[in-house]
């Protein structure tokens, strides 16, 4: 039984109430979880538009779930969100060892610049083009 790296994307009706899309979302990762998974990365989109009606359905909850699991589990998750009346689309993805690579290569860069937000700005640390600016103005 191997462990590979997957990526489902999971679209619930937008006509639920907040709190019952967030049940359904919970019961996703639950999910993947009673059948080995272990989540490394959720990403909720929010609700959009679709392309086209899926069962009289405008408009979904989309939401991207990055996983690692053993490779046999999958059907049993796929099934689990066929069978979930909430859960109008779902497609999951096997991510080869360069796609793996790249989420984690980007899901750092994306942490580093958050915590460089974060961080206050100190007139040493600007470009000299900002200080002479700021000098300017006062």
């Amino acid at each position: 039984m191997r462990i590979n790296f997957y990526e489902s994307v999971v679209i619930i009706n937008a006509a639920l109430e907040d709190n019952q899309i967030e049940e359904s979302l919970a019961n996703v990762e639950r999910i993947v979880k009673e059948n080995g998974g272990e989540i490394k990365d959720i990403n909720n989109w929010g609700r959009k538009r679709l392309a086209y009606p899926i069962n009289k359905s405008k408009s979904g909850y989309y939401s991207v779930y990055t996983f690692q699991a053993p490779s046999d589990s999958i059907k049993k998750i796929e099934r689990a969100f066929r069978l979930d009346e909430t859960v109008i689309r779902y497609l999951t993805v096997f991510m080869d060892k360069e796609a793996e690579e790249y989420f984690w290569k980007n899901k750092n860069k994306a942490k580093e610049e958050k915590a460089a937000e974060a961080a206050p700005v100190s007139e040493e640390s600007k470009p000299e083009t900002e200080k002479k600016d700021s000098e300017s103005k006062d």
